[in-house]
């Protein structure tokens, strides 16, 4: 028998396990809307309860949707751009890379030091055209280390990290790619102020002593953040008609929930 493999993450980095857990419950399901094989081995080979990361259907439904469209912007920012460079941040314990690889891309996974090190033990090490960069997404060192590649397009790819941010945060994140990284693409999810007040205290009762802070009313409003950037699309939850999505499709048609929370994409001005 494997032996299991203990955690100690707390705060943001303790975070990672919602959508783990998500991902390997949802490539179970023989009515899947994605798979992710590796989820399910992780979860697993982890030491870990995850009784108390209990969500609601609906959010459950959506943590999925989310999973499964940034998976998209990726195959479709590599189907535009076969030799592109892929920075995740915030990657958790996530295999997008694996879920997403050409053969050609140079692909970064970012993560805080803890939670790199738990990647190599879970999932393995860089190599290749794959690299790990452990360290925070505000310390500016990791930009040193893939500013080699900046000839090539850039996608920057940020699920489920940027809210946990203070906005003063965000958007200098943001103006510094704009100017290190002229012409790439960043996409990253964000919630209306009054959903960030309702994800918080579903984080306060599954006892992640985390907290959300960005919040974003408006995609446009991104673009005052600096000269060149430009909302490319705003894709909003719950808008398909598949089975599973259709029971939380009112939720759509509500201008007021329906702009609760969005994914993003930007071009950050010109090559």
């Amino acid at each position: 028998m494997t032996e299991k493999i203990d955690i100690a993450l707390t705060g943001v980095p303790e975070t990672l396990l919602i959508p783990l857990y998500y991902r390997a419950l949802e490539s179970q399901r023989s009515d899947a809307m994605l798979k992710d094989e590796k989820a399910v081995e992780i979860v697993a080979r982890l030491n870990a309860d995850f009784r108390h990361l209990k969500l609601q259907k609906h959010d459950v439904v959506g943590l999925v949707l989310r999973v499964r469209q940034f998976d998209r912007f990726a195959s479709k920012f590599l189907d535009d751009h076969p030799y592109g460079v892929v920075v995740h941040i915030g990657c958790g314990l996530d295999t997008r890379f694996e879920r997403s690889d050409n053969g050609l891309v140079e692909w970064f996974d970012l993560d805080l030091p803890e939670v790199v090190e738990l990647r190599r033990r879970l999932i393995g090490d860089e190599g290749g055209r794959y690299h790990l960069l452990s360290c925070s997404v505000l310390d500016p060192t990791w930009i040193e280390k893939v500013k080699p590649w900046r000839q090539r397009p850039f996608l920057f790819l940020a699920e489920g990290v940027l809210p946990y941010f203070e906005e003063h945060q965000v958007k200098a994140l943001v103006r510094q790619l704009l100017e290190v990284f002229p012409g790439s693409q960043i996409v990253f999810d964000a919630h209306a102020p009054w959903a960030i007040w309702v994800d918080n205290l579903q984080l306060a009762l599954s006892k992640i002593k985390a907290r959300l802070r960005f919040s974003l009313k408006h995609g446009h409003d991104v673009e005052s953040w600096g000269p060149g950037i430009h909302l490319l699309e705003e894709w909003h939850y719950y808008g398909t008609d598949e089975p599973r999505v259709r029971p939380f499709r009112f939720m759509y048609m509500i201008p007021f929930l329906r702009n609760s929370t969005g994914i993003f994409h930007f071009q950050l001005g010109s090559p």
